[in-house]
């Protein structure tokens, strides 16, 4: 049954960075991306991108965490409870984060990126250029996700 396969993935490099706690929000800082060196070829031609999605394993969540279905966005009770598919949350079956970062140097096996909102030592599972492909002209999002946005309480 496919419910049943087990994916194991093996990170190929991890994050490094001087940010702590919501610092990581900040999309302002840099920091960098440390690539296993037998993985360095595998960045030929990335330079020519601006920006580049980070796929990344949110290894600070406990696992009891990853059982919570249902949130409030941003933890704010002015907005409906919602299921974890249906909001950014990191608390997540499978707790796996996606950022777009501006892509600012590579040198050997080190990206330094600005806009990464993680953790210094994070796993990261996979790097992939941004380009026209990823955006949607007709996107639309729910009201509840434009009053989150406009003023906080």
């Amino acid at each position: 049954m496919p419910f049943q396969e087990k994916i194991v993935l093996n990170p190929i490099g991890y994050v490094k960075t001087e940010a702590v706690g919501d610092e990581v929000k900040d999309k302002s800082r840099t920091s960098q991306i440390i690539l296993r060196d037998e993985l360095v070829e595998a960045l030929d031609g990335i330079t020519g991108f601006s920006h580049l999605f980070v796929l990344f394993w949110l290894s600070q969540i406990p696992d009891e965490q990853r059982m919570i279905m249902k949130v409030h966005p941003r933890g704010r009770m002015d907005m409906p409870l919602l299921g974890v598919f249906a909001t950014r949350t990191n608390l997540r079956p499978n707790p796996i984060g996606l950022t777009l970062v501006e892509l600012l140097k590579v040198e050997g096996n080190t990206l330094t990126v600005r806009g990464l909102d993680a953790f210094d030592g994070t796993p990261i599972l996979d790097i992939k250029p941004f380009d026209s492909w990823d955006t949607a002209k007709n996107a639309r999002v729910p009201d509840w996700w434009i009053k989150l946005n406009e003023k906080k309480p």
